[in-house]
């Protein structure tokens, strides 16, 4: 899956795109930077809920912030 627009249903995220994929997930942001979070760093149920808000198009932002903020694999 190529990377998705990130609906931002509340009009203040900071994420711009994201692509899915089992057990992780790669997250675009308007800074330019991008990272991707996986079970193995950021857990399986961490991950498993940034899916789920990232294809609600809201809360992702924030949920990064308050729960995985640094547990990324990688960023740019």
């Amino acid at each position: 899956m190529p990377m998705q627009p990130y609906r931002n249903l509340d009009g203040h995220s900071g994420v711009m795109g994201y692509e899915l994929g089992a057990g992780w997930i790669q997250v675009w942001f308007v800074n330019g930077k991008d990272y991707r979070y996986s079970a193995a760093n950021a857990g399986a149920e961490h991950v498993r809920n940034m899916q789920v808000l990232a294809e609600a198009g809201e809360g992702l932002a924030s949920y990064i912030s308050k729960f995985v903020h640094d547990k990324y694999d990688s960023g740019a």
